[in-house]
């Protein structure tokens, strides 16, 4: 059973990791959990922390592209980015790992919708308009307070990413900025992490009718395995098989995947505050089975019991690589004007 995740913010750790002198630590630890995992595609974020907010984020939304083009070259066997349906096929034919780059939170780009263009000549095929927080574009999560949507520049720049043909990602943006994005999306768009508001109404999570909205949009909800998005207490591997399950019953079989968005060596190896604001970082609501890639391949068993084999075949995977088949461009784009 091939697998997807949405969402591993592996760039964060290796990048940092190689900074202060670690050789290669995606073949040191990620790599090897990744095919224990069964992991045939991997979305990789470019995240921006809170000390390169500003004119540093370009830079280091750069570097972290950068880095992986060079995880890409040293293990060319095993991984590829891949820019083009094309190119996904010829990834996971090889059984190679696909990797697909997304950026997270918009604000590399700033105000300068044109970056937009550059990102995607690198080979950004996704882009979410916030993070948790507040961004020229939107309000994410964090900013509940002011009620925002989308700004006139947000709108501007969906229009701007669909025609460029980058996915755009509503995870991480504030309940009435994905109202917004599902009133004016013309392309599909997707959640790449998050989970079901009916089950635990965090404010991460999404509501029904936005599950919905997501998959009549033609796009894909990738659910969060994160615990404080699961359950108030003592979250477990069954509740993220109960978002899923309850996922699939709302958006239907073919709109539903995986964004498991693994925290535990994120926060350990970079920043114990990162996930501030929204989580208890004393006190990591992490569920057993569920702590990197290498669970993964259990987890599809358990979710075959669950759900049953076809549906779990494409939850587990198929639903995002069809998406992205679809999404990508045919072949290389040497010009979008």
């Amino acid at each position: 059973m091939r697998v997807a995740d949405a969402h591993n913010d592996l760039l964060c750790a290796v990048l940092y990791q190689r900074e202060r002198g670690m050789d290669d630590p995606f073949g040191d630890f990620w790599l090897p959990r990744l095919r224990a995992g069964g992991v045939a595609l991997q979305f990789l974020p470019v995240f921006t922390e809170d000390q390169h907010l500003g004119e540093g984020a370009l830079r280091r939304a750069l570097l972290m592209l950068e880095e992986a083009r060079h995880i890409a070259s040293v293990h060319s066997a095993d991984v590829a980015v891949v820019e083009t349906s094309r190119q996904l096929a010829d990834a996971l034919a090889a059984k190679k790992v696909a990797l697909v780059l997304a950026v997270e939170g918009s604000e590399p780009i700033g105000h300068s919708l044109g970056v937009l263009e550059t990102l995607w000549r690198l080979g950004v095929r996704c882009m979410s308009l916030t993070w948790n927080r507040r961004t020229m574009m939107a309000d994410g999560v964090g900013e509940t307070a002011t009620g925002g949507g989308l700004t006139a520049l947000g709108v501007d720049a969906v229009a701007e990413m669909e025609r460029l043909g980058m996915i755009v990602d509503v995870s991480h943006l504030s309940d009435p900025g994905v109202d917004h994005v599902c009133r004016i999306a013309s392309r599909p768009f997707v959640a790449t992490h998050s989970s079901c508001h009916a089950l635990h109404p965090h404010p991460r999570n999404l509501t029904d009718s936005q599950l919905r909205a997501i998959a009549e949009s033609g796009g894909v909800v990738g659910i969060n395995s994160f615990g404080a998005f699961l359950a108030a207490e003592q979250p477990s591997l069954g509740d993220f098989v109960t978002h899923i399950d309850h996922a699939v019953g709302v958006a239907g079989a073919g709109s539903v995947g995986l964004g498991c968005d693994f925290m535990e060596d994120l926060l350990r190896i970079i920043d114990p505050i990162l996930g501030g604001g929204l989580v208890d970082t004393e006190n990591l609501p992490l569920i057993d089975n569920m702590r990197d890639p290498s669970d993964l391949k259990a987890f599809t068993e358990l979710l075959e019991a669950r759900l049953g084999a076809e549906t779990a075949r494409l939850v587990a995977g198929e639903n995002w690589i069809d998406f992205l088949a679809r999404a990508l461009p045919a072949g290389a784009v040497e010009s979008v004007r």
